[in-house]
């Protein structure tokens, strides 16, 4: 029996770090290629193994925790959807506009509206699913009806 590491074990644990600091410094200018090198990979390789073990490439996993943020900021209701873009580390409006939309299934700004108390009378289980982030663009366009 070797002393030497499992590599595939000493990968999960790389990309382990790499999830780590995205939970964690999310807010701050995050890239692949700054990532990679954070964990001494090559960006391609990384974002395949990462895709591999948690679904969704580094990127997409950034975006969907800048989101999870976002949706925990409009709901405290003293922040525009501007203000929560850049706060969660989001340099355009558009691009965090779409991605919010895609996943929470509805804009910013109507999310923002249903947190305010325009959602009042909504059973919870029905706003507890509504404000449930949704990850892998499963959102369907039906879900908009509900803004």
């Amino acid at each position: 029996m070797s002393d030497r590491p499992d590599p595939h074990l000493r990968e999960l644990v790389l990309l382990r770090r790499v999830r780590d600091r995205i939970d964690r410094d999310y807010a701050q200018p995050l890239d692949v290629e700054a990532l990679a090198r954070g964990v001494h990979l090559s960006a391609g390789h990384l974002s395949r193994e990462f895709r591999a073990a948690y679904g969704e490439s580094p990127y997409s996993y950034l975006m969907t925790r800048r989101i999870e943020r976002a949706m925990t900021l409009l709901l405290r209701g003293d922040m525009s959807v501007t203000d929560t873009c850049f706060a969660v580390g989001c340099s355009s409006l558009g691009t965090f506009s779409t991605r919010f939309s895609e996943l929470v299934g509805m804009s910013p700004s109507a999310y923002r509206r249903l947190a305010a108390g325009e959602g009042n009378g909504i059973p919870a289980c029905v706003a507890k699913q509504i404000r449930r982030p949704i990850r892998n663009r499963e959102a369907g366009p039906t879900r908009t009806d509900l803004a």
